[in-house]
């Protein structure tokens, strides 16, 4: 029986785990190689970004980011609430403070509470378009400019999702997306910064050029992920036996973590920041150009799941209605419901597994310490509560239609 999953490596298919098969053996072009200049033309002639330069996670790119700008201890950075530790622990790491403002209804920075938290010290305002759907850059782009902020756009839920016909990560100052296993597009490990600032431009190269590339064996690790997952432990899955060689694979040091401990207690890796290894270049490469096959798939699987739930009363559909100037690309499909921990559960026994981490808490993992993040509790409710009762329906290339009508037939039961 198959098994439908938001995580883990949901977007590869058949020609993918054969690319990173066939990477594995070739252990001369894992590092330095042509496919890193390939990648990084190739995304600038997509989405019509200047200076895109490569990195080996989302995380690293923001390092770049933050030392192109001068970034200085005691700088203070707007990030919204409903985030990720990978967004927070840059700042963490160069001695800056995250000043958290509360999310809209759609999940994205309420802009409306923004110019109230701008000091003397802010220097950055983080523009996180959350599960594809575009967050209100124009407001956000005004006040930058009032304000003399620099505008960085995390784009990492967001390739290929626009606004006004403009593709996000071209309004800020500094863009930034990721490959990250469960992405849009996935390396399993892996990132692009866009430096859409000429002023910004030679310290973010400079950055680049005096990383190291990860180790072999870390290397390694990113390109077992996609062929062991989708040859051994996803067709097992359904029985113990493919949780236990996950969890063996993980703890045996196999394959690596999506989020380490260290990184849920504010503290980043040292692999952390470094070059894009030359295959998972490869490997990201080839999904870009299967990415408008992807986006436009994820979009049918967004309108079913719209179609036969919008009259649904106990949930309430978080993107069924928004501005017609954005074009969302439907990451993921999130609804709200007062049992949602009830909700995943049954899936689970279903084995349909919804639990991605982005529930239960305003910094995700839940497992993050909200004090490490510097977070207070209760300084922005509504993220905490809309925490509480999201789910994520899957929209990835590998759900068809028959597994959406499957999820939609055990919601409406």
């Amino acid at each position: 029986m198959k098994i439908i999953s938001v995580s883990l490596s949901p977007n590869t298919e058949k020609d993918d785990v054969n690319l990173a098969t066939s990477f594995i053996f070739k252990f001369w072009q894992w590092k330095k190689g042509k496919y890193i200049p390939k990648l990084e033309n190739r995304f600038s002639e997509m989405f019509g970004l200047s200076n895109c330069l490569t990195f080996n996670s989302g995380r690293s790119c923001l390092l770049a980011a933050l030392n192109a700008i001068d970034f200085k201890e005691g700088d203070e950075v707007i990030v919204q609430s409903f985030t990720c530790n990978a967004v927070i622990n840059p700042i963490l790491k160069l001695g800056g403070r995250p000043v958290y403002i509360d999310i809209a209804e759609d999940l994205n920075i309420d802009v409306n509470k923004i110019e109230q938290a701008i000091t003397s010290k802010t220097k950055v305002i983080i523009a996180q378009h959350t599960f594809g759907m575009p967050c209100d850059i124009d407001k956000i782009v005004s006040l930058c400019k009032k304000h003399n902020l620099i505008l960085i756009e995390d784009c990492a839920h967001a390739m290929g999702a626009k606004i006004n016909g403009q593709y996000c990560g071209t309004f800020g100052d500094i863009s930034f997306f990721s490959f990250g296993r469960d992405k849009v597009i996935s390396s399993v490990y892996g990132g692009i910064l866009s430096i859409n600032n000429a002023d910004f431009l030679k310290k973010a190269s400079d950055f680049q050029n005096k990383l190291n590339y990860p180790k072999n064996i870390w290397t390694i690790r990113q390109l077992l992920h996609p062929v062991l997952v989708n040859l051994l432990v996803f067709p097992m899955y359904n029985i113990i036996i493919g949780k236990i060689l996950m969890a063996l694979f993980v703890n045996l040091g196999i394959l690596s973590k999506a989020v380490t401990k260290d990184e849920n207690q504010g503290i980043l890796p040292n692999y952390f920041p470094q070059r894009l290894p030359n295959a998972l270049a490869a490997l990201a490469l080839h999904q870009l150009e299967k990415l408008e096959k992807f986006n436009s798939h994820r979009k049918e699987i967004a309108n079913y799941y719209k179609k036969e739930l919008e009259n649904d009363t106990r949930y309430k559909i978080i993107f069924k209605e928004y501005d017609n100037k954005k074009e969302p690309i439907f990451m993921k499909y999130p609804l709200l419901s007062e049992n949602s921990k009830e909700i995943m559960e049954k899936m689970r026994m279903n084995k349909i597994y919804l639990n991605d981490g982005w529930s239960d808490s305003t910094i995700m993992p839940p497992m993050t310490s909200l004090e490490k993040m510097i977070y207070s509790k209760g300084s922005c409710l509504l993220a905490e509560s809309l925490s509480k009762k999201i789910v994520s329906l899957p929209t990835h290339i590998n759900i068809s239609i028959d597994d959406a009508e499957k999820i939609v037939y055990l919601l409406k039961s």
